[in-house]
């Protein structure tokens, strides 16, 4: 599906530019704990960037609404994992942190439903 292949590729420039504005905009503004988890959210999102790639590359070679989901549900997954981290950083309200499991959570749940949606070729 080519809507995946562009949330993609949309996730890894924001990666990148996200990744950019912690290293060089946050540095010195926040405490190195903050920036780390900032650094953890760039990263998240990247890997999962291109778990959105693969998505959309097998979505043409996998029939079934698995693949699909597991697309929905890894780009959840980066709004709510990495968005909570992101804005932890920034805000440092602790309380953001309970949310990012959840994010996780849709993270594993998209890798099982695309090795399900794989394994049934």
């Amino acid at each position: 599906m080519k809507l995946f292949i562009i949330l993609g590729a949309i996730n890894g420039f924001l990666a990148v530019a996200l990744g950019a504005f912690g290293a060089h905009g946050l540095e010195g503004k926040i405490p190195d704990k903050y920036l780390n988890i900032w650094g953890k959210a760039v990263q998240y999102q990247m890997f999962h960037a291109g778990g959105l790639l693969a998505i959309g590359l097998l979505a043409g070679k996998v029939s079934g609404s698995l693949i699909n989901w597991s697309g929905w549900l890894m780009f959840a997954g980066i709004i709510i994992f990495s968005g909570s981290l992101y804005v932890l950083a920034v805000t440092q309200i602790k309380v953001l942190g309970a949310i990012t499991p959840i994010g996780g959570v849709a993270f594993l749940a998209a890798w099982v439903l695309m090795i399900i949606a794989v394994y049934k070729l």
